[in-house]
């Protein structure tokens, strides 16, 4: 465990080795499995920013940190019966691959908050254990998604292979940056790319991530059940 304090520091030496500002990368702290308290915890020394796989736990640790500003992202995969309740109450999802998941999020979006934020998620190495789009298969939803009330395109998301070959997981992160300035030149508005966790954010840095997606090295092991 590295604590937030360690884990900022990785991220601004891996900025500076890539040229760029520590402002440009946000990180991500992922809950998964630890209680509220911890998150709590982290709340209090400044980090913000949560993700959570699985709706029902988060639910009930948005209930019990209800008195907290926290900005709350959903990266699980994402089925369409649970839509109704991310829609309502996260202010980011970052698992869109299905027109289906997009539409519903459009329409359940109530009207009172701000347009939900999304990445398309993205199977750059097309692996079929995965969720996730085809590369080529992302401009047309993405094109779909401008034109949706209550949603916000703002970029994407990808996991690449896991891999022994650091040559190899630097080529994923490189394709999936490729595919992102694609789509920024085609007039897509976007200033999300989320990629890189603990084992691999220095690379995903370097790539071009503008935010990383970290658990163990901030919370610790899971807990067991």
């Amino acid at each position: 465990m590295q604590g937030l304090e360690n884990l900022s520091l990785r991220v601004r030496v891996a900025c500076e080795k890539a040229g760029r500002e520590p402002s440009e990368v946000t990180v991500l702290a992922v809950g998964k499995k630890h209680p509220a308290a911890r998150i709590r915890g982290l709340y209090e020394q400044g980090q913000f920013d949560f993700g959570e796989n699985q709706l029902q736990e988060a639910r009930l640790k948005q209930l019990e940190l209800a008195d907290l500003d926290i900005n709350w992202y959903f990266i699980g995969h994402l089925q369409s019966n649970k839509t109704l309740a991310v829609a309502e109450h996260f202010d980011w999802v970052q698992s869109v691959d299905r027109v289906k998941i997009l539409n519903r999020l459009s329409a359940q979006r109530p009207r009172p908050l701000a347009p939900i934020n999304i990445c398309l998620q993205v199977n750059i190495d097309m692996e079929p254990q995965k969720s996730g789009l085809l590369p080529e298969q992302v401009f047309e939803l993405a094109q779909l998604a401008v034109g949706l009330r209550g949603i916000q395109l703002r970029g994407l998301m990808a996991i690449p292979r896991v891999s022994n070959d650091p040559g190899e997981v630097n080529d994923s992160f490189r394709r999936v940056k490729v595919l992102y300035d694609e789509l920024r030149n085609e007039g897509f508005i976007l200033d999300t790319l989320s990629m890189g966790m603990s084992s691999d954010l220095e690379s995903a840095i370097a790539h071009g991530s503008t935010m990383v997606r970290v658990g163990t090295d901030l919370f610790g092991p899971r807990p067991e059940k």
